[in-house]
């Protein structure tokens, strides 16, 4: 529970504790793996998953690997194209932990790593028949995750809520398809949250 009023937020718990079997243990420090950071003296709260992000570098033998400077890499255009069709390349990159990476990914995105979630995106459309190409941008976004692991999420410090929406597009971006791709980022505070 959070909140401002603090005799409200007592009343709720003290009922709380009557209807169901529960225990007050303070300030949460982790939800779903995520770290809080807290300063109240200047109203911020901080999200980290820098755990999780060990734990996906070790899954895929990256936590030695170089640190990378951006989640992709610029001039970069995968296409279905770029799959392998050698029966022999076909078995050597379907051992290959691919799709398990792209999951891995797309659980740190929507949580505290927007950032990577244009590198995410373009990657998860090969998961059925990735090639080398398609493995090594995928460690791309490893990489980039080992460099900027340590850093969180900040929200807070401005007493009004100020509300910014950017959005870009790009006319047949998809090689395969010839589609069109639009992103889109929502900033509250100065700080995105979708």
């Amino acid at each position: 529970m959070f909140g401002n009023d603090i005799s409200m937020m007592t009343s709720v718990k003290l009922w709380l504790s009557k209807t169901f079997l529960m225990k007050d243990m303070g300030n949460a420090s982790y939800i779903l793996g995520i770290k809080i950071y807290r300063d109240r003296s200047r109203k911020l709260i901080g999200l980290s998953q820098s755990l999780y992000v060990d734990k996906v570098l070790g899954r895929f033998q990256m936590e030695h690997s170089k640190k990378g400077f951006l989640p992709v890499r610029h001039g970069i255009h995968l296409s279905k194209s770029m799959n392998h069709k050698t029966p022999e390349a076909v078995i050597q990159i379907s051992r290959i932990p691919y799709a398990s990476a792209i999951r891995s990914l797309m659980y740190a995105m929507p949580c505290t790593r927007h950032d990577i979630s244009f590198a995410v995106s373009i990657t998860s459309r090969y998961q059925s028949n990735p090639g080398s190409e398609h493995w090594s941008a995928v460690k791309t976004v490893l990489k980039y995750l080992r460099r900027t692991k340590d850093m969180f999420l900040v929200y807070g410090g401005n007493p009004e809520l100020l509300v910014e929406g950017y959005t870009d597009s790009d006319f047949e971006y998809d090689v395969d398809d010839r589609k069109s791709t639009s992103r889109y980022v929502f900033i509250l505070n100065g700080r995105a949250i979708s």
